[in-house]
């Protein structure tokens, strides 16, 4: 029973009432002024360029949100669309949203107007109600019992008003919702925010995760060394790799407060130095070559290859420590190749083991690239070319 009378202390049901009531105020109107059945024929007809207008679907998306929903007519969590109408296909399906409604709003205003007479004619009649008119013209004469058919009355008005709207709410989707088209484009851009997601994560995680590497290892060296003046070199290089995150870290929050603001301000491998030093103070010995126009290879790969080189070195510190570190950066024939190599070593890895490497895949195969990570010869390595043109 209390399932039952649920709907009924929601506000939702009754703002679908007045969804479908509003429908039919203007025919209703005119009915005063020319009573025929033909009247609604006419309200049909008028409705059928009006629903042409693409605006239309603007307004009836509206009023189908915030009375049938019972969420804002400006949630997004809703299949109705607010959006002009964008196609032929579209505005014939605005057309069909306005008949439909005018058609289930006259039939559930007189069903709901005549059970509400019903009722309250059989609630009258054991004390002498009016049988000439209404339901008890079917009735012979005036008895008790008649009373006891409020109550089935009362029901069918309940069932009129909570299975009209629910009718009413489940069409609105399929005639007020997204085109094939539409839906299409929403995949698109969801798909382009689930990519920006990943590579803001990306960010996060080759960067912070390189400066934390980094002010690790130092702080165990200088723990180890017992040195004042190694202590004094460590507690630097921390300082700056710490500052170097710090605004890396800035970078990517703007980028998540500014969706506009352009990736150009992001390092590229012309701030390879930084990185280099970084490894260095950690005790890295790095031996570099760099061939070719760096300064020609497109901004994106530039800045791609910068994380990819920044991952290699952070795991060369986090899983080998200080140990020969070979960096080969060249650019010819159109291609950018990136290759970190470092003797292999019998340490066990640290938490988040293949994360990195997945990420500089992931980079590489975004830029249409190739990359190769694991031991080869005695070493670890990471071997990646991008398209440069």
């Amino acid at each position: 029973m209390v399932r039952l009378l649920r709907p009924f202390g929601r506000a939702v049901t009754y703002t679908r009432l007045l969804h479908l009531f509003i429908a039919i105020v203007w025919p209703s109107l005119w009915l005063f002024i020319e009573e025929a059945w033909w009247t609604w024929v006419v309200a049909g007809a008028v409705l059928a360029p009006v629903g042409l207008v693409p605006a239309m679907r603007t307004v009836e998306g509206l009023q189908a949100r915030l009375l049938l929903t019972g969420h804002r007519y400006d949630s997004e969590g809703t299949e109705i669309v607010v959006a002009p109408s964008a196609s032929w296909s579209d505005r014939g399906r605005v057309v069909l949203w306005l008949e439909a409604r005018l058609l289930l709003g006259c039939a559930t205003s007189m069903l709901v107007a005549q059970l509400l007479l019903a009722s309250a004619d059989l609630a009258l009649s054991p004390f002498g109600g009016d049988a000439d008119e209404g339901v008890l013209f079917l009735l012979d004469g005036h008895h008790w019992w008649h009373a006891v058919l409020v109550l089935p009355m009362l029901a069918a008005l309940a069932a009129t008003v909570v299975g009209s709207g629910h009718l009413i709410t489940a069409l609105a989707p399929r005639l007020l919702g997204p085109s094939p088209t539409e839906r299409l484009a929403a995949l698109e851009e969801r798909t382009e925010q689930l990519l920006e997601r990943t590579r803001i994560a990306r960010e996060l995680h080759d960067s912070i995760g390189h400066a934390l590497t980094v002010a690790v290892v130092q702080a165990g060296a200088a723990r180890a060394a017992g040195d004042p003046a190694f202590t004094e070199r460590a507690l630097g290089a921390i300082e700056e790799t710490g500052r170097a995150a710090l605004e890396d870290l800035e970078r990517v929050l703007g980028i998540l407060r500014e969706s506009g603001r352009p990736a150009s301000s992001r390092p590229t491998l012309a701030d390879a130095d930084r990185l280099l030093e970084s490894a260095r103070a950690s005790g890295a010995k790095v031996d570099v070559d760099m061939t070719g126009p760096l300064d020609s290879v497109p901004g994106p790969v530039s800045r791609e290859g910068y994380r990819i080189l920044q991952e290699s070195l952070t795991n060369v510190l986090r899983h080998a420590g200080a140990v020969p570190v070979r960096v080969r950066v060249a650019v010819a024939d159109g291609a950018l190749v990136l290759e970190v190599r470092n003797p292999l070593t019998a340490g066990t890895a640290g938490p988040g083991r293949g994360s990195g490497l997945r990420g500089i895949r992931e980079r590489a195969a975004l830029l249409g690239g190739q990359a190769h990570t694991g031991p080869d010869l005695g070493d670890w390595q990471v071997h990646v070319e991008l398209p440069a043109r």
